[in-house]
């Protein structure tokens, strides 16, 4: 497989013979106000799209774990081809049909597509009032033959949900939103140090991949905050910190 981080959040994966673009935000820099109640008001995203030989534009399936402006936008929705295949979370379908989007499939458990397996998981994207606020997320299990088992974990905090997914399909390869994404008020909403330090000790023989960062203002942990936290925890060579347009590959584990 071939994992690439285009930017913030959106990836670009190749696995099993599919090509596949997750959670697009595909608008130019500054194009969005910095999201409210938060602590700065730098607008959004913070960088352009990397310069990148990958065509995202053409993907055989998309796949958005949920419809956050920072996950699915207005230039996604009109720059992508109306008839790629979409999955999405119980709920959210209604969204990309008015896009104009015709193969969409929300995913309640699993989902087969061509020689790929997709089991949809929860997570808390946030706690208290405001991760009531912030709505339902998902991530995605992905299995095929001859692919390790990857875990995009999406937006979620450290919690039950993403401890259960790794004790469940024990993924080799994880993608976590770190960030640690926050407003004035409430505790992070997407992962901070701790928390990424918790899912490798989790999984430790895991390929960890840590992305979110440096792009949207309301991410107050950056890429080098994440690098410093995790070199006092002596897991600096342990935890992968792409930079945007940066990609990895990986094989099943003989």
């Amino acid at each position: 497989m071939k994992i690439q981080l285009i930017r913030h959040a959106t990836l670009w994966l190749e696995y099993g013979g599919l090509k596949m673009l997750v959670d697009p935000m595909l608008m130019d820099a500054e194009s969005m106000p910095a999201f409210p109640n938060t602590p700065n008001e730098l607008r959004n995203p913070g960088v352009n799209l990397p310069e990148t030989e990958t065509d995202y534009l053409k993907p055989d399936l998309l796949i958005v774990t949920h419809t956050h402006a920072d996950h699915w936008d207005e230039a996604a929705a009109n720059q992508l081809q109306k008839d790629i295949p979409l999955l999405c979370q119980p709920g959210d379908e209604p969204i990309f049909i008015k896009a104009g989007f015709t193969d969409v499939t929300p995913v309640d458990v699993e989902h087969e597509h061509h020689s790929v397996r997709f089991s949809r998981t929860s997570g808390q994207h946030g706690t208290g009032e405001i991760g009531k606020r912030m709505g339902k997320v998902s991530g995605f299990v992905l299995e095929a033959d001859e692919e390790p088992v990857t875990y995009i974990a999406g937006d979620t905090i450290w919690c039950d949900e993403p401890a259960t997914a790794i004790k469940q399909y024990k993924p080799e390869v994880i993608v976590v939103n770190a960030g640690g994404a926050r407003f004035l008020q409430g505790d992070p909403i997407t992962m901070d140090g701790p928390d990424v330090a918790a899912v490798k000790h989790a999984a430790p023989s895991a390929h960890l991949i840590a992305v979110h960062m440096d792009v949207i203002n309301h991410c107050m942990t950056t890429r080098a905050d994440l690098a410093a936290y995790l070199a006092k925890e002596q897991l600096e060579d342990h935890v992968l910190i792409p930079m945007d347009g940066e990609s990895f590959e990986f094989k099943l584990r003989g």
